[in-house]
């Protein structure tokens, strides 16, 4: 057999590489020369089936009828992808089984988990040079090898290495009488090996742990044995050396036939690597490439795998978005003159923030197209006073509006407010939720219907079988974040088209809305209501209860009231927290007996809880001790004191929600985060924002980089993709240029329909099939 083809076919097939050749030529010479990269490794059979692949593949390329990439269908690339991960060279029931438990169960899955890290072995390094704690690769040669016994079960066998420099011990332990035995006859002493691992140290004596070593003869070409080592994500019942040859198998053999669905124009834009390329040197890299870069995730070839799951769901949103604006939605009259008396008869001034989003909502209901918004202020920026506006407007124009709210209470409160803000005005208001009585509910439910309900708020009942609507025209849904998209859509059929307005007091980083409301249009209100100070916020521990008890005495005696939340509802006996009720029983008796203390929870019924918010609210409850059932839309413009206990259990987007209770009304108002000792770095770190600022954008990014995107919006409930290998944070540039290029595409092919991109469209398909309705190419 001929020697040296090991060395040849690779050098070769990089020559041709060099020159740039068309996709499938490309992805040829790649498979010819991984796979002869590990020639000498084959068995003597095995090389002869390589040699004879190799020559019919290349007969192939010579016949001009010769089947493109381009050519290879959607459903071969999906029958590729979908191939069970057993059928892959060495994986066996007992691997297969292992590989499901990190979620591996296809081709597609093992080509897309990914190495978390590499390890360098392209430098051989003299023993006298070895650090512990690092990996390194040796060459050296047996002088000692043999077993010794820690326990009559525990054998330990032993390999002493020297390169002159020095010498490395090589250790095994826990292995079978078999495995020494086969050890001992491939490496006995005079044995020059290469001995790759991490190094660490034993009484002052080099060593290494289960290493990789290779016998090494005179003709070995050392050169091909440094590489660059991928390290993956390791699971229970499988070693990384089985995922390492598992992850080798596939890259080698299914990569290459993946053929590439993204547009030429797009790849040569972005400068990005073909996708099987990508995929195969992510698992396979070369000797030249970047160790650094691909650790960190910032190859080319993770730039390319970043860009197409970014690329994939901007074309969703994109596709979306552009269904939506082909549909016929409704053209209202806005009524500017009704709309100028209703501001002036407010009984205060909107701000110029509120006014300006107003603006962009009114001049987006006024287009044939159905508005897709998205409102965006921080708590008591007066989102809900825009919001009716609107609704107004779509009223006034013989349609009807409807507010959805996550909880009955703050659909009461918007119910409350808007009865108040409508005073003598001629439109009918109407709360539909699920704790009404059934006589009511009905009465509500014909109005809908023969369209004697002019604007509804409501909760999830609104979304429910048997709501019907004579003429909906505007649908609002507050605090987004609770409802999935679902939801959104489900709205949405409750009228023809309908406008949407999403609301939400949760500030979104920039990054993350691109992602999650992508397809919306986004308004900001930035500026809070004047003669409202930012609230002081401290952070306390425990051996300042006592100062915090007395900042309570103090604003009590100037007839103001106070807040005091706790994380939970009764004493718990695995956590040592404490809790509401207790806590109130306390404060009412032993700290503020000449003070009325009220008690709110979750899990009291809700007649229960509207009466004490509502004697707290008319000044009969002086402290209301409470859960975090108080976070959302309670509005007391008195209580100008909020004290959080155990406020590093809490997340960053809940504390800045609660604080947001007080500071209401024109009095200086104060929070204070009462922490216990024990904290986590990252309690530490969301406490010293809180602090810091009271702008709920900068929490916002602030809580984005320290918890990541699933965590901050509750991946589960907002319809955000699970990344495979993307990341909002680390990728966001990536993101952007995705996202740029995916609008441009659809802007040229709306539908697409074009033949070459058929196979995007199937891709784009499988990504997404039964998670979103995709407007346009469902």
């Amino acid at each position: 057999m001929v020697k040296g083809l090991s060395t040849l076919i690779p050098q070769l097939a990089e020559k041709a590489l060099a020159a740039n050749p068309e996709p499938a030529l490309r992805d040829m010479l790649c498979t010819l020369r991984e796979q002869f990269k590990v020639f000498d490794a084959l068995t003597r059979p095995a090389q002869e089936q390589l040699i004879r692949d190799a020559l019919t593949m290349l007969a192939k390329k010579r016949e001009p009828d010769q089947t493109t990439q381009q050519q290879v269908t959607a459903a071969n690339r999906s029958q590729i992808l979908n191939t069970p991960i057993r059928y892959v060279k060495g994986v066996g029931p007992k691997t297969a089984d292992a590989l499901s438990r990190k979620n591996v169960t296809t081709v597609e899955d093992m080509l897309y988990f990914l190495p978390r890290t590499y390890i360098d072995r392209r430098n051989v390094m003299k023993i006298a040079h070895l650090q512990p704690g690092t990996h390194a690769l040796v060459i050296g040669t047996v002088i000692r090898s043999g077993s010794e016994s820690l326990s009559s079960k525990n054998k330990i066998f032993n390999l002493i290495i020297s390169d002159g420099t020095g010498t490395v011990a090589a250790k095994w332990f826990h292995i079978t009488a078999r495995y020494r035995a086969i050890l001992q006859k491939q490496f006995p002493q005079g044995q020059r090996v290469l001995l790759a691992g991490m190094v660490s140290t034993f009484r002052f004596s080099l060593e290494m742990h289960h290493p990789d070593i290779e016998p090494l003869d005179d003709e070995d070409d050392i050169d091909a044995k440094r590489m660059i080592i991928p390290i993956y994500p390791l699971t229970e019942g499988i070693h990384q050396k089985t995922i390492q040859k598992v992850a080798r198998a596939t890259a080698v053999t299914y990569a290459p036939l993946l053929p590439d669905y993204l547009p030429r124009q797009i790849q040569d834009k972005y400068r990005l690597v073909p996708l099987s390329e990508a995929l195969r040197r992510v698992h396979l890299p070369e000797t030249s490439d970047d160790i650094e870069a691909l650790s960190q995730m910032q190859s080319p070839y993770h730039r390319r795998i970043v860009f197409d799951e970014f690329f994939l769901l901007q074309l969703m949103l994109a596709l979306k978005k552009q269904g939506v604006a082909l549909e016929p939605g409704i053209a209202f009259q806005v009524p500017r003159d009704k709309i100028a008396a209703f501001i002036s008869s407010l009984p205060f001034a909107l701000t110029a923030a509120q006014l300006r989003s107003l603006t962009e909502i009114l001049g987006d209901m006024e287009k044939p197209a159905p508005m897709h918004r998205l409102l965006q202020g921080d708590v008591g920026s007066g989102k809900t006073v825009v919001c009716l506006i609107a609704a107004l407007a779509a009223v006034w124009n013989g349609y009807q509006g409807a507010i959805m709210a996550p909880t009955e209470l703050l659909a009461e409160q918007h119910y409350k407010t808007i009865s108040e803000l409508m005073g003598t005005h001629p439109v009918t208001v109407a709360l539909l939720t699920s704790s009404i009585a059934k006589s009511v509910r009905d009465r509500i439910l014909a109005g809908l219907r023969e369209g004697s309900v002019h604007l509804v708020i409501g909760t999830h009942a609104l979304i429910q079988e048997g709501v019907e609507f004579h003429r909906l025209g505007l649908a609002v849904i507050d605090e987004q974040h609770r409802f999935g998209v679902l939801q959104r859509a489900q709205m949405k059929k409750k009228g023809v088209n309908p406008d949407l307005l999403v609301m939400t007091a949760t500030p979104i980083p920039r990054t993350l809305g691109m992602t999650v409301y992508g397809d919306l249009d986004v308004s900001v209100i930035d500026e809070l209501p004047p003669g409202r100070k930012p609230v002081i916020t401290k952070v306390f521990h425990e051996n300042k209860r006592h100062e915090a008890y007395a900042l309570v005495r103090r604003e009590l005696e100037k007839k103001n009231q106070a807040f005091i939340v706790y994380p939970l509802v009764e004493e718990s006996e695995k956590l040592d927290l404490r809790d509401a009720t207790r806590m109130a029983a306390h404060l009412q008796q032993d700290v503020f007996p000449e003070y009325r203390v009220g008690l709110v929870h979750g899990k009291m019924p809700q007649a229960e809880k509207d009466e004490i918010m509502q004697s707290f609210k008319r000044g009969d409850i002086h402290i209301l001790v409470a859960t975090t059932v108080i976070e959302v839309g309670i509005d007391v413009p008195n209580a100008s004191l909020m004290i959080i206990e155990h406020a590093e259990r809490f997340g960053l987007a809940q504390l800045h929600q609660l604080r947001g209770r007080v500071g209401r009304g024109t009095e200086q108002a104060w929070c204070i985060l009462l922490a216990q000792y024990k904290k986590s770095d990252e309690a530490r770190q969301r406490l010293a924002v809180m602090e810091k600022t009271n702008d709920g954008f900068k929490i916002a990014e602030e809580d984005f980089n320290i918890r990541g995107p699933g965590d901050v919006l509750g991946t589960r409930q907002s319809g955000l993709p699970d990344f495979r290998v993307a990341h909002i944070g680390r990728d966001a540039k990536i993101l952007g240029e995705a996202r740029k290029a995916a609008f441009e595409l659809v802007a040229q092919d709306p539908g697409l329909q074009l033949p070459e991109h058929q196979l995007l469209r199937q891709v784009l398909r499988d990504r997404w099939k039964g998670r979103l309705e995709l407007a346009g190419i469902g």
